[in-house]
């Protein structure tokens, strides 16, 4: 937390205490936007202890606006601030803010129309706080394999740039028959050396264009099926955001939103378009009639323990507790699921490149063998 409460006095404005906090504790975030999801589970968290501790809203906000460094972070906080001075709710003056997504507005809303915002604004930081936590899992599982694979590919492209080439010379100045596998190796590397850069260039735009349209409807739909399909990555990517989803609904249902409209909030919310998809069903078929747990079961995304369970809470009238259990199985999953793909992919990645390297070597070395035979 940001706040040391002890010596805050209600209806004194006083500078917040903001703690230091080292390097290897910060998350690493490039291209960092207007309130990141970091920067919300510090706010949600920090506004929800304030409130509880008995400070008014106007005065919270603006101890939260003082601790902020980035100046863009500091107008917003102050425009919500000068909203509510002027008789505006909490929930209509975030509303305004494209940072803010409708699950947000609701939740508040509802907090102030229950009395207990300090509540809701606490589960939205506990919610902000577990999403970013499974964001540097994933970052955590995919950094060291995309390392090691970028250099091992380093290395073969320098080999049969460079490498390769050298051995080509010494072929032509003997006039030897080459073996199937070494002209193969010699027109791939005659390849690269003519179009290397054209590739190069080509990937640079394909990941730029992507980053350029990442919002654009299309993009986002090739892009996420693809990595649904990719071999692990896939399910891992898969159990992330059935965690966020069980979690959002959970706290949507605790905060007496009904199942139909927390579906809905979910979808806006969680931008990845198969999980929307799917959710687009489950919506239109509980507008058809059908219970949370038959609409679920209609749709592939969603597996058959989570069915069945939801298919129990209907019957019990348990659903938030369920959808409670839900997200801790799935959030313990995606902890061991982080460690199981790193652990994997290492020595996956290794054994390729071995096979790729050693390919080329005996490929460039069985000629020479030829040549040395001739020679004796």
């Amino acid at each position: 937390m940001a706040f040391n409460l002890e010596n805050i006095n209600i209806g004194e404005q006083v500078k917040p205490n903001v703690e230091k906090v080292s390097l290897l504790q910060r998350e690493i975030v490039l291209f960092k936007k207007v309130f990141s999801n970091k920067t919300k589970e510090d706010f949600y968290t920090e506004l929800s202890v304030l409130l509880k501790a008995g400070i008014s809203l106007k005065q919270a906000l603006e101890l939260i606006e003082a601790s902020q460094k980035k100046k863009a972070n500091k107008e917003l906080l102050n425009g919500i601030n000068h909203d509510i001075i002027q008789g505006s709710s909490l929930s209509n003056a975030v509303k305004k803010y494209s940072q803010f997504s409708d699950y947000e507005y609701y939740s508040i809303k509802i907090g102030e129309e229950t009395g207990t915002l300090f509540q809701v604004s606490g589960q939205l930081g506990q919610f902000y706080s577990r999403k970013n936590e499974q964001r540097r899992n994933l970052i955590s599982a995919l950094t060291y394999p995309v390392i090691i694979l970028s250099t091992a590919l380093l290395v073969v492209v320098f080999m049969l740039r460079f490498v390769v080439p050298m051995f080509q010379d010494i072929f032509k100045q003997q006039g030897i028959d080459l073996p199937a596998i070494t002209m193969f190796i010699i027109l791939v590397s005659d390849f690269i050396g003519t179009y290397g850069v054209i590739i190069f260039l080509v990937l640079i735009g394909v990941f730029s264009t992507k980053y350029m349209f990442k919002n654009n409807e299309v993009v986002k739909k090739v892009t996420d099926s693809l990595i649904l399909k990719t071999p692990f990555i896939g399910l891992f990517i898969k159990t992330v955001y059935l965690s966020q989803f069980t979690q959002a609904v959970s706290l949507l249902i605790s905060s007496k939103v009904p199942v139909l409209k927390s579906i809905q909030l979910v979808k806006q919310m969680i931008g990845f378009y198969p999980l929307q998809s799917a959710l687009e069903g489950v919506e239109q078929e509980i507008l058809r009639g059908q219970h949370l747990s038959e609409s679920l079961e209609s749709q592939n995304f969603f597996d058959d323990k989570m069915v069945a369970l939801v298919k129990v809470a209907e019957e019990t009238n348990q659903t938030e507790f369920v959808f409670q259990r839900l997200n801790l199985q799935y959030e313990t999953r995606v902890q061991q699921q982080s460690k199981l793909l790193s652990t994997v992919m290492e020595p996956f990645i290794i054994l390729i490149v071995g096979i790729l390297v050693g390919v080329i070597l005996i490929a460039m070395y069985l000629p020479m063998f030829k040549l040395s035979s001739v020679l004796g």
